[in-house]
């Protein structure tokens, strides 16, 4: 399957809450997206492997997703190795997405930042025919997408575009509220964690407010790009 967009995160959730509205906005354009976690999240203070992997096939359904792989990297411990680069390269070959977001290119969690790396380097290396790789048996083409994009996470970071996401606040909520061991819960009796009160969900909330406000809509995500951007006419710009 051909993908238009293929989104990259750390860990399982990343996505649900730093992208997901911009995605579900593309799905109802006609686009096809597919999500790539690298990790299981196994690190993660609530929940376990098995129910993190639920949450995900639970979230993607809401969001309308065409594919959800994951790679099973290193939680915590994944590094900048061959290996690891061929898994993403297989993936980026595979489906050969013409745009590709990843983590942010800083941030609170020390996954992100390094995955925001691998991943935008390993797009570039997809692209360079004499590294080999094969995927179900069959080599695979080189591949290299026209754009990478990093999503914005728990830390601010001043976007380069913005995405006029208003009208799926409620869906992104849900999406991300599919985590149910990660995010707030009264009747848990897991240990409280920094995204597990009630009032992280108004954070949420109030950096798509803040987004929104900077281009004059409701809600809104950011992103980053390491490449300047560029458009067919001054009227493509808010």
């Amino acid at each position: 399957m051909k993908l238009d967009i293929l989104a990259f995160a750390a860990h399982p959730d990343d996505i649900e809450l730093s992208c997901s509205a911009t995605l579900m906005k593309h799905i109802d354009l006609g686009k096809k997206i597919g999500i790539i976690d690298l990790t299981q999240g196994e690190l993660g203070t609530r929940g376990n492997i098995e129910s993190r992997h639920a949450e995900a096939e639970r979230s993607s359904k809401i969001m309308g997703i065409h594919v959800r792989e994951n790679l099973k990297l290193k939680d915590g411990f994944f590094d900048f190795s061959e290996e690891n680069k061929r898994l993403i390269i297989q993936q980026i070959r595979r489906f050969q997405p013409e745009i590709v977001l990843a983590n942010a290119i800083e941030d609170r969690h020390p996954d992100h930042g390094r995955a925001a790396k691998l991943v935008a380097d390993s797009c570039f290396l997809a692209g360079l025919r004499k590294i080999e790789t094969s995927y179900g048996g069959e080599s695979q083409s080189p591949h290299r997408p026209k754009a990478v994009y990093h999503y914005i996470q728990d830390h601010y970071i001043k976007p380069d575009f913005i995405v006029d996401t208003s009208e799926y606040m409620d869906r992104k909520l849900e999406a991300i509220k599919a985590f149910k061991t990660q995010f707030y819960d009264p009747n848990s009796i897991e240990p409280a964690t920094p995204i597990s009160g009630e009032e992280f969900f108004d954070f949420v909330k109030a950096r798509m407010i803040q987004s929104g406000r900077i281009i004059g809509v409701k809600y809104a995500e950011g992103f980053t790009s390491s490449r300047e951007i560029g458009v067919h006419n001054l009227f493509d710009l808010m």
